[in-house]
């Protein structure tokens, strides 16, 4: 159960990146937003992603040295986290504050 607990603070606080409008959703946007200066400062992948998917994200964020977390929920659960509808493979979070913030959250599982 603490494990559930650290996961439910985890989508919390990328919720809350979500309503600060401090999130890139999606995969293409989050390789588009890698190759500006401003980088993304760490991008969370749910972890039921396609192959393809996975070894993009993982080749471009070590490419672009950006830290890359994957947390046990489907693609589904993590866009009702973000506010969306449907599925999102990844998301990416543009602020470093809140970036620390889910970090934090992350390392506690």
């Amino acid at each position: 159960m603490k494990a559930e607990a650290a996961l439910q603070k985890t989508l919390n606080a990328l919720g809350m990146c979500a309503g600060a409008r401090r999130l890139v959703i999606g995969t293409p946007m989050i390789c588009e937003a890698m190759r500006k200066p401003q980088k993304p400062f760490l991008v969370v992948s749910a972890n039921d992603n396609a192959e393809n998917t996975a070894k993009k994200l993982s080749d471009k964020t070590s490419f672009y040295g950006v830290p890359m977390a994957i947390i046990p929920v489907d693609g589904e659960r993590l866009a009702a986290a973000v506010g969306k509808q449907g599925r999102v493979a990844a998301v990416a979070v543009t602020d470093e504050n809140l970036g620390r913030l889910v970090k934090s959250t992350l390392q506690t599982e």
